[in-house]
């Protein structure tokens, strides 16, 4: 994650501090908080500017996706069966000797930890303490300030809110014995104010914690019962603003003293008019009911720092179970495990993941064509040379257990700081193979891989061969064949400098086409995906733009908005071509996703998406956001009736049916970056829309058994033709949902035909007039699908 306002210093200090290093340490942070408060980035003086969006191009109606490939119809279903049992693996010794390897190198890693990670570390912090117990009375007022004020802000970053707000108020009383430029005035009671918001969080929102904490607009049991931290910050903001200039920190103020406003119950009466967003602006233009939070009755709220989500059926038993990570370097794995009656269990311990700690990203894949779904847990990312942390491939050894195989598959020679990767048959051969994209800076070269499965449990890493080392700062790697000449294609959302779109030639090397199509920007992107907003049977692209933070968000609230680069949506228009549509489609907010994810919530065949938001500065208590898709013509924002505005740090979402009654429900892994900014996981219920839905699970068998990449069309005859695409996988770049692909159908009754293309031999099953409500099975090249004996497990209605 990028550096926080308070510890951009901390990142490149390579000695420790003496005592005379107070003042020089005082004087970068300060610099640090006023390039993050108050700089602006101009994006439009890079090249490749792509800004401008072409007029729109009609297509025609898209052709069915089998277009020149063999074709086998059969509409009889077979008989309803419950899955077939795991295939279960015996663990040799190889697999025992890799897993211990494992476990061993994570428990070095976190044992460095305190000394070398940029995040989680103490040694920053214990270095300005015995600054501060070794200082005589006699130092210097500005040097006392310089230590109170670092040191207020590193234990802030580690939880220690109480110690924090002491340290900075005795920086901001220490103000008037020293003469600072106004920019380190500003800056302190600025950071005092987000101590106190910080404490008002920890007191409130993470110990007297409810379904209505953190979520915007805050109301009900949202209120704080301990007014005393937001009073505080609003005593602090409302003295910063009178005296700011309208820069990035005054806006940051502006939106937290509203939000500290909001805690109190003061919203918007009790807020100045001249520093007032006003009530509509968090009104959504259309109506949209509220999805009921369950994460407690589920048992599966966890209170983490950031981290991944994969929800997918893990033992084989038709329902879907929740395995979540967290980045702190000592956080167990969880595996939440569907106990058929509206609850989860956690067992982790007994599927054999203790001592499989750490992660901020989960990928599943069937990497072995067992049956069984693998997890790949993705390490080190934001940390630089310090983040080479292996990661981990979970072999699923379909008895309830796993075993981390990443040293015996060949994955583990060399590790890079990463949190993206993205599965695929990149050569059709029947197997998947994995792209990870890893994070080069200007200091350290990291170049993302490509492991080339070799069908033996093994892999081997092609990537400077195929071209496709990056060499780039990769946040997000998806895979799609987006020219529609079978074998799929590659992008990566590089955070800082141009995106790439490498063009699968079908030789085993790559093309970059990105600049060629315009799909370079946005500059500060972050998650991506490919996917079919408009169902028009090619595939586009989204790429979001990491820059809305709470300045930008202010700023954009009351109608003077601050400089921010927008997200981009290319849509697919045939010929292997994209056209900008950001603008058309009303994406052009401000946006600071980290987590996110997309799926049908309202049933209606067009697809969502959930942008879990975060920057890992305190300050940054922006709400997460979601967008429901208008028939692919635009999008609208629609967080504040939903209930989806949470405040907090979103990571991993998986948009999933968890109660198997055919609509789609949201899991979000939340927390920040730093020890101190942990908080609770949370499950969105959806309401449900009063529409049909099919949920359709594909099993390979000359393809790769997971199906990821497999094309799926659904066509649909009344109320009115039309059709409905999608592309096998977990969704988008952070996050993974079920490879089990569920429909909307609206108010249809009957899927007239349903059209599965595998890539891999360019076959297409046709199946026709199947009824709708169920889960089915189709498998590659048999003549039947079957119902699969799933059924609905409504979600705990109380606590447990």
């Amino acid at each position: 994650m990028p550096d926080s306002v308070a510890t951009q210093a901390d990142r490149h200090r390579r000695t420790p501090p003496g005592r005379g290093c107070a003042l020089a340490l005082v004087f970068v942070v300060g610099a640090a908080c006023l390039a993050s408060c108050s700089g602006a980035t101009n994006y439009d003086n890079k090249e490749d500017n792509n800004d401008d969006e072409p007029a729109a191009t009609t297509t025609p109606d898209a052709a069915a996706i089998t277009a020149n490939a063999s074709t086998t119809t059969n509409n009889v279903p077979a008989p309803s069966a419950a899955l077939a049992p795991p295939k279960v693996i015996a663990v040799d010794e190889a697999s025992r000797a890799s897993h211990q390897r494992m476990v061993a190198a994570l428990a070095e890693t976190a044992r460095r930890a305190d000394d070398e990670d940029p995040y989680q570390g103490t040694l920053q912090a214990r270095k300005l303490r015995k600054i501060l117990a070794e200082m005589p009375d006699t130092a210097a007022p500005r040097d006392r300030w310089g230590i109170a004020f670092a040191l207020g802000n590193a234990e802030m970053l580690l939880g220690n809110t109480e110690e924090a707000v002491a340290h900075l108020e005795r920086a901001q009383a220490l103000l008037a014995e020293v003469e600072l430029p106004p920019e380190l005035v500003t800056g302190t009671r600025f950071r005092l104010g987000v101590a106190y918001m910080r404490l008002a969080e920890d007191r409130n929102c993470c110990q007297r914690y409810s379904a209505e904490s953190c979520v915007l607009p805050i109301r009900g049991g949202g209120i704080h019962t301990d007014p005393r931290g937001s009073r505080a910050a609003i005593r602090t903001f409302l003295d910063l603003l009178a005296t700011s200039p309208r820069d990035r920190r005054y806006y940051s103020s502006l939106w937290l003293l509203n939000v500290a406003y909001m805690t109190l119950g003061d919203y918007p009466q009790g807020v100045p008019d001249e520093y007032r967003i006003e009530p509509q602006q968090f009104a959504a233009e259309i109506e949209f009911p509220q999805f009921r939070r369950v994460e407690s009755r589920l048992r599966v709220g966890s209170f983490n720092m950031a981290g991944g989500a994969a929800v997918d059926d893990f033992d084989g038993d038709g329902y879907l179970d929740i395995v979540t990570s967290t980045w702190d370097v000592r956080g167990p794995l969880q595996l939440f495990r569907n106990q058929r009656d509206g609850t989860f269990r956690e067992q982790a311990t007994k599927a054999g993941l203790d001592g499989i700690v750490g992660g901020l990203n989960l990928i599943t894949t069937d990497y072995n064509n067992d049956g069984n779904l693998d997890l790949l847990v993705l390490r080190g990312a934001w940390c630089g040379e310090a983040g080479q942390y292996p990661n981990s491939l979970l072999r699923n050894n379909g008895d309830g257990t796993f075993s981390d195989v990443t040293f015996m598959a060949g994955l583990g020679e060399f590790s890079y700081p990463t949190q993206t990767a993205a599965w695929a048959d990149y050569d059709l051969d029947g197997d998947l193979d994995v792209y990870i994209g890893n994070e080069t800076t200007a200091e350290y070269r990291a170049a993302c891989q490509l492991f080339r499965n070799n069908g033996d449990g093994t892999f081997s890493d092609v990537a400077a061969a195929a071209g496709v080392t990056n060499d780039r700062f990769a946040k997000a790697v998806v895979w799609g064949d987006y020219d529609d000449d079978r074998d799929p294609d590659l992008f990566v959302s590089n955070n800082g400098e141009p995106n790439r779109l490498y063009r699968n030639n079908g030789d085993g090397t790559f093309t970059d086409v990105a600049r060629e199509l315009g799909v370079t920007r946005p500059y500060s992107s972050f998650p991506a995906w490919f996917w079919d907003f408009d169902n028009d049977g090619r595939l586009d692209l989204f790429a979001s733009s990491y820059s809305g933070n709470s300045a930008v968000v202010g700023s954009y609230k009351r109608g003077e908005p601050l400089e921010h680069e927008h997200a981009r949506l290319y849509r697919g228009v045939g010929g292997g071509r994209f056209e900008d549509v950001t603008k058309s489609r009303q994406l052009t907010a401000p946006m600071l996703p980290m987590g996110s994810n997309f799926g049908d919530l309202d049933g209606d065949g067009f697809l969502d998406f959930y942008l879990g938001t975060g920057d890992p500065g305190y300050e940054h208590l922006v709400p997460n956001q979601l967008y429901l898709n208008r028939g692919g013509e635009r999008f609208v924002d629609v967080t504040t009736p939903s209930g989806f505005g949470h405040l907090q740090k979103g990571h991993g979402v998986a948009f999933a049916d968890l109660d198997g009654d055919g609509d789609l429900d949201v899991f979000q892994q939340m927390g920040g970056a730093y020890p101190g900014d942990a908080f609770h996981d949370a499950v969105y219920e959806n309401p449900g829309f009063g529409h049909h839905w099919l949920t359709v699970r594909l099993v390979g068998r000359t393809s790769n058994r997971a199906a990821i990449g497999v094309r799926v069309q659904v066509r649909l005859e009344q109320p009115a033709a039309r059709s409905i695409y999608r592309q096998v996988g977990s969704g988008g770049s952070f996050g993974a949902n079920p490879l089990r692909q569920t429909f909307g159908l609206g108010k249809s009754q009957r899927v007239a035909r349903l059209e599965v293309f595998w890539p891999t031999t360019g076959e297409t099953q046709v199946f026709e007039d199947l009824p709708v409500d169920q889960v089915i099975e189709i498998v590659e090249g048999e003549p039947q699908w079957r119902r699969l004996d799933v059924r609905a497990t409504p979600l705990a209605t109380q606590d447990r």
